[in-house]
């Protein structure tokens, strides 16, 4: 061998070695790397039988089918009711394979749809925590774990949707009453604009919040009067306790928060406790909250789709909307697929039901008034939730129907005519909804609208004939939504007609609302799950929904009040409290 290829071999062995040196030098960082992002799926599985444990060590790069073994035995166990041993083996899977996104979608749905319905419906509680444990598993550990899954961001915004938000299960008025409480204690129903705003500016960091020279005192004075404020990493969940639940800390700490009532550190950290607890506990971000209140949120005003109000954090749609948001955002920028099309869907049908249903109003009924109540002490109440339709929500809802109609113009020729078959009906509808509110001239606007759109042979015809034409199509078709907002259009216009003293057509709207409430409940109604409200109960949402609609002028509401407290005294002092605020409302108006 020549001497000029034993220095070309040693350079190359030289330098082979040195690369190979400096890899394993780099290994342990990079081993780190990946533990840190999550891309280790080998660790030993907990409470699993001594099989599976030691199958999933000694198979190795088999683990893939001892996955495919335990997905079949689930699958199994599934179609024959075994939801419990199902969760158990699915709870195995996305531990050996947690970028299996399928898998945390079926154990989300097990536990919010299977085992949650195995519970009694006399157990709510019960059934409440199963579909809690559904989405809370997509939302802190599925998503977590698949950033870019749209699978998992579709199935978790399909619960808040579908299982909360509809009324397939006779528990749900339970778990829309659980969800609206907790999201009251964290953005009051009156919460505007400018709320958001300050949710938006509030610090993320607690230490970088803490040093905030005008919040240390306050902070101070709480670890001072309750130990329990020491642990920094749970103060702002105490806070929130202590504002909720003042009886379980020491009286001196709610001394504390009094001593600084009116005070802008109060304000901060209130705001700041919020805040966090939506991005800890909720994984709600109140940046991305705030975009789609302005994006989706309830017009003011309906000369001025401009002027929007926050959407309403209370109702199930509303998190939908923002789970599919979240999707689309991070895993499916200028996407067409299924996946894609179908979440956004899931959008489209969130804001139709906020128009249709989003009105959230929660009632105390005393226990003396509930026919089958079994303690009928005074001063108990039970506590029920109601869903009314939500006019100011056409504008947003049509708005964004109309560019996704566009989007899927040129690609998509299936889903474009899908589209605007939903676009054409939703036009339909509030045409309808907006003329039997006596708001003549929006439901003008919206008719043109649709005549313009959609140049077809039933919309030839005058409003007023259509209007009628369309009553006659919805008794023939009644369901819960229909029937509610029919019933509930119709007392509003006839409180309208009531105030401007037009009593013949206003005693007509009144009776035809009965007919169609009397209509309804004999012939759909189920008692446990779509059962209408009473409808006392719906004369006085209806009575609230035109006290509380900017359209009507103030003397006209004068009008109303006025007649009801001559001749309707059985209800007028219901209305007292209504009055009240009005005149608080108008007063620089009036002056």
């Amino acid at each position: 061998m020549r001497t000029r290829d034993i220095i070309t071999y040693s350079l190359c062995i030289t330098i082979t070695t040195g690369l190979l040196i400096t890899a394993g030098m780099q290994l342990d960082f990079i081993n780190s790397q990946r533990k840190e992002m999550k891309l280790i799926s080998n660790e030993p599985l907990e409470n699993a039988p001594p099989s599976l444990a030691f199958a999933t060590i000694a198979m190795g790069a088999f683990r893939g089918l001892v996955v495919d073994a335990l997905w079949l035995r689930a699958d199994r166990l599934k179609d024959q009711g075994q939801f419990f041993d199902a969760k158990q083996i699915a709870e195995w899977i996305t531990t050996l394979q947690p970028r299996f996104a399928a898998v945390w979608e079926f154990q989300a749905w097990n536990m919010a749809y299977n085992i949650s319905v195995a519970i009694p419906a006399s157990q709510p509680d019960q059934r409440w925590q199963w579909v809690k444990n559904g989405y809370e598993l997509l939302r802190d550990q599925g998503i977590p774990m698949n950033p870019k899954s749209l699978l998992l961001y579709r199935e978790l915004a399909r619960i808040f949707q579908h299982k909360i938000g509809d009324v397939s299960d006779d528990a749900h008025k339970y778990y829309k009453l659980q969800l609206a409480r907790s999201m009251e204690a964290l953005i009051p129903p009156s919460a505007g604009n400018d709320y958001f705003e300050a949710l938006t500016k509030a610090p993320i960091d607690w230490q970088q919040f803490s040093k905030d020279p005008e919040v240390t005192p306050l902070i101070t004075s709480l670890k001072t009067a309750d130990k329990t404020f020491d642990d920094n990493s749970q103060f702002p969940d105490h806070y929130l306790s202590l504002r909720q639940n003042p009886n379980r800390f020491t009286p001196e700490a709610l001394r504390a928060i009094d001593n600084f009532r009116g005070t802008k550190a109060l304000k901060k950290l209130d705001i700041f406790a919020k805040a966090y607890h939506l991005r800890k506990i909720w994984k709600l971000d109140p940046i991305l909250m705030n975009e789609l209140n302005k994006q989706y949120g309830p017009v003011a005003n309906y000369d001025d789709p401009n002027q929007q109000l926050p959407l309403d954090w209370r109702h199930p749609d509303t998190h939908a909307i923002y789970w599919a948001t979240k999707g689309l955002q991070v895993a499916a920028k200028n996407d067409y697929s299924a996946d894609a099309t179908n979440i956004t869907r899931i959008i489209n049908h969130s804001l139709q039901n906020l128009f249709r249903n989003g009105k959230i109003f929660i009632h105390k009924i005393p226990a003396a008034q509930i026919p089958d109540a079994p303690d009928k002490t005074p001063g108990l109440y039970k506590i029920d939730i109601f869903l009314r339709p939500d006019l100011r929500m056409f504008a947003p809802y049509n708005k964004s129907l109309i560019a996704v109609i566009e989007k899927f113009s040129a690609d998509d020729q299936a889903t474009y005519n899908s589209m605007r078959i939903g676009h054409r009906n939703m036009l339909k509808n509030a045409a309808f909804s907006f003329y039997q509110a006596g708001h003549m001239q929006q439901a003008r606007r919206i008719y043109n609208q649709l005549r313009k759109l959609y140049p077809e042979d039933e919309f030839k015809v005058s409003l007023a004939v259509f209007a009628k034409n369309r009553l006659r199509e919805e008794l023939s078709i009644l369901g819960l939504n229909n029937a509610k907002e029919i019933v509930q259009m119709m007392l509003i216009e006839s409180y309208f007609r009531y105030a401007i003293r037009d009593d013949d057509q206003a005693f007509a709207r009144e009776k035809m609302a009965k007919e169609v409430y009397d209509f309804y409940q004999a012939s759909y109604s189920d008692e446990n799950r779509v059962n209408l409200p009473e409808l006392k109960m719906l004369k006085y949402f209806a009575l609230l929904d035109f006290f509380n609609d900017p359209q009507y002028p103030f003397t006209l509401k004068q009008s109303l009040l006025a007649r009801i407290k001559l001749e309707r005294p059985d209800i007028a002092e219901q209305l007292k409290q209504q009055e009240e605020k009005l005149l608080k409302q108008n007063q620089p108006q009036n002056q």
